[in-house]
């Protein structure tokens, strides 16, 4: 699966991320490789956390909206 996921750069330093998909997904890290691989797990704990108590998994869709520019 694949999940679009939100960095932001945080004032103290390091970046906090989030998963639009799955609510309150969310994790943090000093670099961009730190926080990807934490969000990675993250995504997998919640996943496994859904199907432990028989949820639905989401699924991202992709929708192209054309712009008249």
């Amino acid at each position: 699966m694949k999940y679009t996921v939100i960095l932001e750069p945080q004032k103290e330093g390091g970046f906090t991320v989030t998963v639009p998909a799955l609510p309150g997904c969310i994790s943090e890290g000093e670099t961009v490789d730190e926080v990807i691989k934490n969000i990675k797990d993250a995504i997998t704990g919640y996943i496994v956390s859904l199907r432990k108590h028989g949820e639905p998994t989401p699924v991202e869709m992709s929708v192209e909206v054309p712009i008249d520019a």
